[in-house]
């Protein structure tokens, strides 16, 4: 299995559509659709019908799934979008960031 470049818990920065140049942390990665969900980002609104788990309905705010390719990590020492490469340091695998050479933890 190969080493994800972008994982839960790593702050990003969005790339493109409506939220572009927004960041947040990743609260969900969905490998297999080549989608992350990122926290106060992406917001869509669901008008939810009255149901006996949710007698009131109403409006439903959440985030919705980006495209994994419309995030960059954000670079721990500037905050600006990276890419990642990987290393091996002291005989481990990590994740470095392009920009600034600092390995990223997480």
């Amino acid at each position: 299995m190969a080493s994800a470049k972008i994982k839960k818990g790593d702050n990003v920065v969005v790339l493109a559509g409506k939220d572009k140049g927004k960041s947040g942390e990743v609260t969900q990665v969905m490998p297999r659709d080549e989608k992350v969900i990122v926290a106060g980002v992406n917001m869509i609104t669901r008008h939810r019908k009255p149901s006996q788990t949710n007698p009131q309905g109403g409006l439903e705010r959440r985030e919705a799934p980006f495209a994994i390719s419309n995030v960059a990590l954000a670079d721990p020492k500037s905050g600006k979008p990276t890419r990642v490469r990987f290393e091996t340091r002291d005989g481990k695998k990590v994740r470095v960031a392009v920009k600034s050479g600092e390995v990223i933890h997480g």
